[in-house]
């Protein structure tokens, strides 16, 4: 068991340098998955708008509304992950990335 939790340790102790790249290709996977959702939405919302106003707020969605979420929303979700204890961070991870991937594979 003492083998385990060394081995779990030294992958989390691994990771933790990259949890800034780790958390954005979260937040990346997620704004992926959920994005043609919110785009939809909003499609239907401003469905009776003008060209023009449509467009320009598609263009502010995508270019400062995802990148607000990715900018700000990324530190936040890496201070997050370094709180949790190195005995966590690893296992944590990587159920973090298998739900993605069930999630992706369900949208």
């Amino acid at each position: 068991m003492y083998q385990i939790k060394i081995l779990i340790i030294n992958f989390s102790q691994w990771l933790y340098p990259w949890l800034g790249e780790i958390t954005m290709a979260i937040m990346a996977t997620l704004l992926v998955i959920y994005g043609h959702s919110i785009n939809r939405l909003v499609k239907k919302q401003t469905s009776g708008m003008h060209f023009i106003f449509r467009t320009l707020i598609f263009i502010l969605l995508c270019t400062f509304g995802y990148g607000v979420v990715l900018i700000y929303v990324t530190p936040i979700l890496s201070q997050l992950l370094a709180g949790v204890g190195m005995i966590y961070l690893g296992p944590l991870i990587v159920g973090i990335f298998i739900m993605l991937g069930v999630l992706a594979e369900k949208g």
